[in-house]
């Protein structure tokens, strides 16, 4: 039977269940309107570590384990660990993974990975070649910061269109039994690049791919605008969500009073992050803490989960290359 729709979407013949989940954040993450929600707030940025790509090995490890835990699974159940960071090489995953011993899958979408990873996880277990995934993805802030900007010993001024890369990392375990919510569907985004050349204005380098793969979903599962309860997307930020809606209203789509940004709900303003927060951690932590709490208290009952990405590395800046986009659509349900 075939499971694809349209030109980029799938509906799981067996939705995967989420059965647990797990968030770890840093400090700053725990001073902001979410730290609630959180499964730990870890007051040391360094996770106890010498360096930070050391620290964002052992907070993917934390927190995967953590979710592992929690599902009453032991390790050796998990078939599949699927996780993306933005490191050199995915270090920061599989430095983090090393120590599981499983099969692993190391996932690059930028920003964008914890959509990567829920697809690609839930696709093993609908087709019949696991019972039981872990999806992650994981960021930290300082290693971000020294890879793709600037030392932060410089202390050089942030522009108002900047984001702050979370320091977090959120992860689900998916199985092929569970009581939900589910991964029903998903929509799996295309390379989209305007020519945004702006490394400090991710949201309009990833804005004009969230619209893309928004309005693919809809079309190629026939699904009304108002379908879903709540559209979350990854990190967008104030300036790329404000683009976001602009763009899908010329294509008669309005999401206004439905959609949410996680890089904008993780940080108050008062915290002086400017456009708000960014990084696969971003997503990952807001999906595993806030936005499954809400599936599961039944505030909401149907959530489209858009985590974003922008595809650029330190060398292709450096050619003067433009900042390509992309973003994964991720239909996630309370019920069946």
């Amino acid at each position: 039977m075939l499971k694809h729709f349209g030109d980029a979407s799938v509906k799981f013949a067996n939705p995967p269940s989420i059965v647990s989940a797990a968030s770890i954040v840093g400090p700053k993450e725990g001073e902001g309107p979410l730290a609630k929600y959180f499964d730990k707030i870890s007051s040391d940025v360094l996770f106890g570590k010498e360096t930070w790509e050391q620290a964002e090995s052992e907070l993917m490890r934390q927190t995967v384990e953590l979710a592992i835990q929690k599902s009453g699974l032991a390790v050796g159940d998990i078939q599949y660990i699927l996780a993306g960071d933005l490191l050199n090489q995915n270090s920061g995953s599989i430095y983090g993974a090393r120590s599981f011993g499983r099969p692993f899958f190391g996932l690059f979408g930028a920003c964008s990975a914890m959509g990567m990873a829920m697809t690609l996880g839930s696709m093993l277990i609908d087709g019949g070649y696991a019972n039981y995934t872990v999806a992650n993805a994981s960021s930290h802030f300082c290693g971000a910061e020294k890879t793709f900007r600037f030392p932060l010993e410089l202390g050089t001024q942030r522009a108002p269109t900047a984001s702050w890369t979370v320091t977090g990392d959120g992860a689900v375990v998916l199985s092929s039994r569970g009581r939900g919510p589910y991964i029903t569907a998903a929509t799996t985004g295309a390379i989209i690049d305007l020519g945004q050349k702006d490394v400090n204005n991710m949201g309009a380098a990833m804005a004009p791919a969230a619209a893309d793969a928004i309005a693919k979903h809809f079309r190629d599962l026939a699904l009304p605008h108002d379908h879903y309860d709540l559209i979350a997307t990854g990190d967008l930020g104030r300036y790329g969500s404000k683009l976001l809606l602009q763009l899908l209203q010329q294509e008669n789509i309005d999401i206004t009073t439905r959609h949410t940004d996680c890089g904008v709900l993780i940080f108050d303003e008062k915290q002086d992050v400017h456009a708000g927060g960014s990084g696969c951690g971003c997503c990952g932590s807001v999906f595993a803490g806030y936005l499954l709490n809400k599936l599961r208290t039944g505030e909401i009952k149907k959530l489209l989960f858009v985590p974003t990405g922008a595809l650029h590395s330190v060398a292709t800046i450096q050619q003067g290359e433009t900042i390509p986009g992309i973003a994964h659509a991720v239909a996630v349900e309370r019920e069946l």
